[in-house]
């Protein structure tokens, strides 16, 4: 192993032009470090006793014409600073970058709205972000803006400049909560979680250990480093494993693994995604539903902003996942227990500000799958649903103002129903197989509001761009082990005088449970068959659910097929059912009722 130099050596071969021209090229601190033999932590300390720092330059908005006074600045190794700093208290929040699967919009509203609730307040904002394309990086939004890479280095170096009173990482998403720890290690404040609290939630060792001492239920898991590691915890936990990462956000690299062989390929290809961290290995919960608890804490109080259930069963990703807000299908006992567990976890990890508990409950038992100490993608859903901007409150507690003060003391009581769904990029991607899975692969979200969850399901789907029918012709083709949950979403169909078709299997299942149904080719079985039918315009919606590790191989062609010609589809039993729900409220009401969100809310407020 080579020897690390210190700032000491450094000093005494690296000379300050030397040191300046590298970062005047580009060279992070990090990037230096690594050709230098030393840490980047080093290579601040030498740039800060040689005086070599950026300065920040303002963005001319009128290209030279007038003097601009847009707040945008951007960092240059030059001389001249042209950020000034002004006397005010100020806090910093680090937006999400840019944006990608799993981390985007829903967070920059987080931010936006984080900065809209401190300026109200007095405070001066400050947004560091790289990305134009949002609404943070909007002129109005904050009073400063700084258009910089979101990296350690270039956060304190801004950090500086203008002396932030707190730091908010809580709203970006992952990529500033992972700078938490070497924004503490910089000297700045870490505004409400604390970077240990973060680091508690992550850590699986340490979290196991938190909710053992708490008494709560967790699959069975562990952690790996290399392949042996992992063949042996998934042989003492038991096939099939949910694997992934850990440290990153929107399931990426995550998989469900039925065999050794699979559990062998995936540790492969996997540990590129996060080199640095283990693998993480749980027993995955077949036939469980999935819950999102979203709540707020100040350091005297917690207070939960919603409760949401998965229509999908558990194993597609949250993001992925069409939710409902309340609950609809959850015991009044099970309900009690997430509500006492996510009081006893913020209070536990001393959560300041959001956090986002992720449950799934099989038969009647609750287990918790994972707590992230920040915000999270469904709190603007959540959000329009109750009718209370959850990131303002959170925002305001992290700055030091109790729930209490303002007037957020209680689980806000709705009396409509709101139903969150994704929007899926396939007809962007034709070549890309529609099976829902634990990798989210959604690029947006829309919501259904109604009275009646049929009607809510429906407004979501129009939404989403999907058109449910009301008549024709149903292909239906599940796997063996849902065939007795199709039986009775089959009858609803056919009692809605829907025209019945199925694959050899399905068909023989439904007949002899009397209900009427006509036999289709698959693709593989000879002419006309269900790829005919479904160019040919002759399918107005397709249920098909593959099984377990096959759902990579099963049907594709089908599923494209599906995509390319908007043929409504669901690859769940669950997504089945709920779209029957909203085909059948449908037709149960001669038209949609179009009402705002504030509607919905003066009502409750009457009450």
């Amino acid at each position: 192993m080579k020897k690390q130099h210190t700032r000491n050596d450094l000093k005494s071969r690296i000379s300050r032009a030397d040191l300046l021209k590298a970062k005047r090229h580009g060279f992070s601190d990090r990037q230096l470090a690594h050709l230098w033999q030393s840490d980047e932590w080093a290579i601040r300390a030498l740039r800060k006793e040689l005086g070599v720092a950026p300065v920040f330059k303002t963005v001319d908005t009128c290209a030279a014409e007038f003097e601009a006074y847009t707040p945008y600045h951007y960092s240059t190794y030059e001389t001249d600073n042209e950020a000034i700093r002004s006397n005010r208290k100020k806090i910093m929040i680090l937006g999400g970058g840019p944006n990608r699967i799993g981390q985007g919009i829903e967070f920059d509203y987080c931010c936006c709205h984080a900065s809209y609730a401190l300026k109200e307040d007095g405070y001066e904002t400050i947004m560091v972000n790289s990305n134009p394309e949002t609404v943070s990086t909007d002129y109005d939004t904050s009073d400063k803006l700084y258009f910089e890479p979101l990296t350690a280095e270039d956060v304190l170096s801004i950090a500086d400049v203008e002396q932030p009173d707190g730091v908010i990482v809580q709203f970006g998403g992952q990529t500033p909560l992972n700078l938490a720890r070497d924004l503490e290690r910089g000297g700045l404040n870490i505004a409400g979680t604390s970077p240990d609290a973060i680091d508690l939630a992550e850590d699986r060792k340490r979290f196991g250990a938190l909710i053992k001492e708490l008494g709560i239920r967790q699959p069975e898991n562990g952690t790996a480093v290399s392949t042996d590691e992992a063949i042996a915890i998934a042989e003492q936990i038991g096939y099939p494993v949910l694997v992934r990462p850990s440290y990153v956000l929107g399931g990426r690299a995550m998989a469900i693994v039925y065999d050794r062989e699979a559990l062998i390929s995936y540790m492969r290809n996997a540990i590129e995604a996060s080199p640095e961290r283990p693998v993480l290995i749980d027993r995955f919960l077949e036939d469980a539903h999935e819950f999102d608890v979203d709540a707020v804490a100040d350091p005297t109080a917690v207070v939960i902003g919603g409760i949401m259930q998965h229509i999908e069963s558990a194993g597609v990703h949250s993001g992925d996942s069409a939710c409902v807000l309340p609950p609809y299908k959850i015991s009044d006992t099970n309900l009690d227990e997430l509500r006492r567990h996510t009081h006893a976890l913020a209070r536990a990890l001393n959560v300041v500000g959001l956090m986002n508990i992720q449950f799934a409950i099989q038969g009647e038992d609750v287990f918790i799958i994972e707590v992230n100490p920040r915000a999270s993608r469904t709190v603007p859903f959540v959000s329009k649903a109750i009718g209370v901007p959850l990131a303002k409150v959170a925002a305001r507690a992290m700055v030091g103002r109790t729930l209490e003060e303002q007037d957020f003391t209680r689980e806000v009581p709705i009396n409509h129903i709101a139903v969150k769904e994704a929007v899926l990029p396939f007809n962007k991607f034709p070549g890309v197989d529609t099976v829902l899975g634990p990798e989210m692969k959604s690029t947006g979200e829309v919501m259904g509001i109604d009275t009646d969850f049929g009607l809510s399901f429906q407004k979501a789907q129009l939404g989403a761009g999907v058109r449910l029918p009301q008549e024709g012709t149903v292909f239906l083709s599940v796997n063996d082990r849902d065939k007795e949950g199709l039986v009775p979403i089959a009858q609803q169909l056919s009692d809605m005088d829907f025209r019945l078709i199925a694959t050899g299997g399905t068909c023989a299942y439904l007949k002899n449970h009397n209900i009427a149904c006509n036999r289709i080719f698959k693709i593989q079985e000879g002419r006309p068959n269900i790829l005919d039918a479904i160019k040919n315009g002759e399918i107005s919606l397709m249920i098909n659910t593959p099984a377990g590790e096959q759902s990579q191989a099963a049907d594709p062609e089908i599923r494209k097929a599906a995509v390319q010609y908007g043929l409504p589809y669901t690859t769940t039993l669950s997504g089945a059912a709920a779209a029957v729900a909203g085909i059948q409220s449908l037709k149960n009401n001669s038209a949609i009722r179009i009402r705002s969100l504030q509607d919905f809310h003066k009502v409750r407020s009457k009450k």
